[in-house]
């Protein structure tokens, strides 16, 4: 008579075994619609399983985190379906669940193409409709490689031969279609609403370049329509903020073929970074940071002592010279920790603060590159807090009041934060350990700040807080960070004297407010759609003549805007003004500034914003005056 404890704390007895949607179905008739899996004891199964023992039960509906994974896992099988039903001699490989979505890699002799994918969908769409019951079996390893090999399914039998052999082997059979999967999976096919398939791309088999080319077929899938729809129309606005294509546009930025990774910054783009540096580098003199610069090049050896020559591996540039190895930088720490050791330090001297606008370098695969988001080359607004025990919090406090000033400043406030403890793995004792989560715990409580716990996410050598960005379309951009270390200052020799005459190993704090400067300009460029506030804007002000009887007057202002410290161009090409405006909204500048017969008569401008509202006629002192106020204002 199994008792059955609901997340709520409620139970309930049954005589008998019982399967999880017969348990829903007792709770209710919408709960055993709405359900889509189990979870017994913190795992996940499918509704048809069986309970004979006293467990912890929650049901799996679509609207959880697990239940739409699963109906995604659950739509890549549809999906393998669809193509084994129309191209036969296709062999299904692996199909995973992806962040939003799935995919599911084939080997075929022929290439799909985008009218295929348009079959394959309406076949997936007739097997919704029928409501395929979707059931699970167990075979032997010896059944499973029989079975695949005469199916003609070779890369599933060689995935069988790569299972540990102590792991139960699990089949997923929908209508004549059968897969080797762990599942759990969705009762039918039915529960698959709402999903489209995306696009095409090439993979090799396992992610190995030494093997043979796969056909990927990439999808996405929903809990509904509505919900499916609203992603569409975000990846729709996504490619219309696209940074690459609004680089080009706007003449920020390129990259090319014989610098893969590395960003050549042209004179808008390069007046956006320096704008975005000298913000940063004031706000750190006003909190009390040295600013430090350290070479690009340094020996192997140090790299080993801090552990991040066996961490990084292939990702770390290296050269030689003399007979001797040596990194190209892929990170800063190590290098603070050189300049702290220079001389000796006091408890009177912490907490020390070194930032350092660093140049990194890191090999990330080519294949993971990503215009200016995810490159080769960055600089980091890096910074490291030497400290001691007893000031661990009041560092992680000051830190969350600069960083959410920052990204008030740049017109994020909607920030998701994280704090992540310790791992199974780490260094450092427990004691330690409970005094560094718990100043952060309260770092974050004592400001009354929502946060998410994430248990055992820390890394090795400290727990950290993470501050994710959630932009205008929804999307989330992990930047800042705050990371306690109790392992690098350690090996590389870090120590202060403590009030009471002894050595002792002072806390190091990792921060980053931006991450790295290119990310967050590829951040800032998507959010506002290329038309960046007033502040920040590499043009602020567009002077355009109706005439050229208008073009003294019209170089007169810009000369006062320019000598009043703004950004300013001329636009003196003999075109029709309609011509003009258009061309320079098109390039998304704040203000433009329209000069004709009537503004040189009376000595003013006729003001236009870059979404077309006409602000009329008035004197360049009071433009200025508003322009100073957009800056100060950070609008």
């Amino acid at each position: 008579m199994p008792i059955i404890t609901l997340p709520d704390g409620s139970q309930r007895q049954f005589e008998n075994p019982i399967t999880i949607a017969e348990i829903a179905a007792s709770i209710g008739a919408g709960l055993a619609k709405a359900a889509v899996a189990g979870k017994i004891d913190g795992n996940l199964v499918d509704t048809s399983t069986v309970i004979a023992t006293d467990v912890q039960l929650a049901i799996i509906t679509e609207r959880d985190v697990e239940g739409l994974e699963i109906i995604r896992h659950s739509c890549a099988h549809l999906m393998a379906q669809a193509v084994k039903s129309l191209f036969p001699t296709a062999q299904v490989t692996i199909g995973p669940m992806i962040e939003n979505g799935f995919f599911y890699d084939f080997a075929y002799e022929e290439s799909f193409t985008p009218d295929d994918l348009v079959k394959i969908q309406a076949k997936m769409q007739q097997l919704v409709k029928q409501k395929l019951p979707i059931t699970r079996s167990v075979k032997s390893r010896d059944e499973a490689t029989k079975f695949f090999r005469e199916r003609g399914e070779e890369y599933k039998a060689q995935i069988i031969e790569s299972i540990p052999t102590n792991e139960e082997l699990s089949l997923y059979q929908q209508g004549e279609f059968i897969d080797l999967c762990r599942g759990p999976h969705v009762p039918n096919t039915g529960k698959i609403k709402a999903f489209k398939l995306m696009k095409l791309a090439g993979a090799y088999w396992r992610g190995d370049s030494n093997n043979e080319m796969l056909q990927r077929i990439y999808g996405t899938a929903w809990a509904s329509k509505k919900d499916l729809t609203d992603y569409l129309h975000r990846l729709e606005e996504a490619e219309k903020r696209d940074h690459r294509k609004l680089g080009k546009q706007l003449d920020l930025f390129h990259i090319q073929s014989e610098a893969p990774g590395m960003v050549f910054w042209h004179d808008k783009g390069w007046q956006i970074y320096l704008q975005i540096k000298s913000y940063i580098r004031k706000l750190l003199r006003d909190h009390d940071y040295q600013e430090v610069n350290t070479p690009q090049l340094v020996d192997r050896s140090l790299w080993e002592k801090s552990g991040h020559w066996d961490k990084f591996g292939d990702m770390i540039f290296s050269t030689s010279s003399e007979n001797r190895d040596y990194a190209v930088k892929p990170m800063n720490c190590p290098c603070h920790i050189q300049i702290y050791n220079r001389g000796i330090k006091s408890y009177r001297d912490l907490p020390l603060r070194m930032a350092e606008f660093g140049s990194c370098h890191r090999n990330e695969p080519s294949g993971t590159l990503h215009g200016i988001m995810r490159i080769r080359n960055f600089v980091q607004d890096d910074a490291h807090i030497f400290c001691t025990e007893d000031q661990l919090q009041q560092e992680v406090s000051d830190f969350i009041d600069l960083l959410f000033k920052v990204y008030t400043d740049f017109g994020f406030n909607d920030i998701i934060i994280k704090l992540s403890t310790r791992p199974e793995q780490r260094v450092g004792d427990d004691v330690v350990w409970d005094k560094a989560e718990q100043a952060l715990e309260l770092a974050l409580n004592n400001k009354k700040l929502d946060w998410d716990l994430q248990p055992g996410e820390g890394a090795f050598y400290g727990p950290k807080i993470e501050f994710v960005l959630k932009d205008c379309i929804g999307r989330l951009w992990q930047c800042g960070t705050i990371q306690v270390d109790f392992s690098m200052p350690g090996r590389l020799g870090a120590e202060y004297i403590a009030n009471d005459g002894s050595k002792k190993v002072p806390v190091m704090l990792h921060r980053a407010i931006l991450g790295s400067l290119e990310r967050f300009i590829g951040i800032l460029i998507e959010e506002h759609a290329g038309a960046l506030p007033v502040w920040l804007s590499p043009v602020q002000v567009a002077i355009l003549n109706i005439t050229d009887a208008h073009a003294d007057y019209t170089q007169t202002v810009a000369k006062n805007l320019t000598k009043s410290g703004f950004k300013v161009i001329t636009d003196l090409r003999n075109e029709k003004i309609g011509f003009k405006i258009r061309e320079n909204t098109l390039q998304k500048i704040p203000y433009l500034l329209i000069i004709g017969g009537r503004e040189v008569e009376e000595q003013q401008v006729a003001v236009r914003l870059r979404n077309g509202e006409d602000k009329g006629s008035m004197s360049l002192e009071t433009f200025i005056e508003q322009l100073n106020a957009d800056i100060v204002n950070h609008v």
